[in-house]
């Protein structure tokens, strides 16, 4: 068997965020309803870009956000998304590897431009967001480097990602070779209106093994089984999912196996600032402490220790060093 290198690699799609302070007069000369969120093409994401202004800039995206977690908790993490070759692009790989991350995929040539998500922030603090997939919806089965998914312990995905067939080919790739090397897989199902649509496709993924942990909130188990009730949602995962865990907001989280479900309490926080990243920086802690051996409660009390520091903050990657902040709440890393 090859070495272990890495806790976890991640998957999934490079996005930079863009933030720009606009006065709502702005949200209305752009026809943009504050507080939401649409895609956008090719054309308007140049043209909003050009017209935001003073902007500050970061690098995102749910895998993304969870590797970059992983790496402030001190574990030896990889990403694996596309960008392209442009400044955004540049910018992306730059944070990746200054957070300690390792990040060698091709950028894209010739093509789409670099995936970002422009933000619009009002004087009352609300977000309006115009996301544009560009090049990241590229990956495609050559960028999946073989020897680096044989050297992660955990190989882990985000369903935004399983759209392009292209993207599903490279993750179903990704998941034979981590299942030749005798690694795991990982699953986070990312949003409801994800779950809507390949609801048959990731159930089907977990069924049949090509999915060995699953990544959900409550609304989407809720949606991946079609009931509204969570704990049908519960009993059904159990049946299909060697391991699955569920976020819950304030209630903290659920770690089902096939034998025991576990509970664990959300961390106290002194004031919600930014739910963004909540689930991404729970998976990087959970991630990190099943890489690393620890028992299941352990390792969700470190997932919900992590989430709670996000929300603390503006933005989806933690504000402060993860791992200090591990030790200061009685985790041995």
């Amino acid at each position: 068997m090859t070495d272990l290198t890495y806790d976890v690699l991640g998957i999934g799609n490079a996005i930079a965020d863009v933030f720009a302070h606009v006065e709502s007069d702005f949200l209305v000369s752009e026809k943009l309803v504050k507080g939401s969120m649409r895609l956008v093409d090719t054309a308007e994401a140049e043209r909003l870009y050009g017209k935001m202004g003073s902007a500050t800039r970061m690098s995102g995206g749910s895998a993304g956000n969870t590797i970059a977690g992983i790496a402030s908790l001190g574990g030896k993490a990889a990403y694996i998304g596309k960008i392209a070759d442009d400044e955004l692009g540049e910018a992306y790989a730059h944070d990746m590897r200054g957070i300690g991350a390792h990040f060698s995929t091709a950028p894209l040539k010739g093509g789409n431009p670099t995936a970002r998500s422009m933000i619009l922030i009002t004087p009352d603090g609300e977000r309006t967001m115009n996301t544009y997939l560009g090049a990241c919806t590229e990956l495609g089965p050559d960028d999946i480097d073989a020897d680096l998914v044989s050297r992660s312990a955990i190989t882990y995905m985000e369903g935004y990602l399983w759209d392009p067939p292209a993207a599903k080919e490279a993750f179903r790739r990704a998941m034979d070779l981590a299942h030749a090397a005798d690694r795991k897989t990982a699953l986070t199902l990312s949003d409801s209106f994800c779950v809507d649509r390949f609801r048959g496709e990731f159930r089907e993924l977990v069924r049949n093994g090509a999915v060995d942990i699953v990544f959900a909130n409550e609304h989407e188990l809720k949606a991946l089984y079609e009931t509204s009730d969570i704990n049908a949602a519960i009993d059904a995962v159990r049946e299909d999912a060697q391991l699955a865990t569920v976020t819950l907001s304030e209630k903290g989280s659920l770690t089902v196996t096939r034998e025991e479900t576990y509970q664990v309490r959300a961390n106290p926080v002194d004031e919600v600032v930014d739910l963004t990243g909540a689930g991404d920086l729970y998976a990087a802690g959970f991630l990190f402490g099943l890489a690393r051996g620890y028992e299941l409660p352990r390792c969700a009390e470190l997932g919900c220790m992590a989430a709670a520091e996000v929300i603390g903050h503006v933005g989806a990657r933690p504000g402060t060093s993860l791992k200090n902040l591990a030790a200061q709440n009685g985790f041995d890393i």
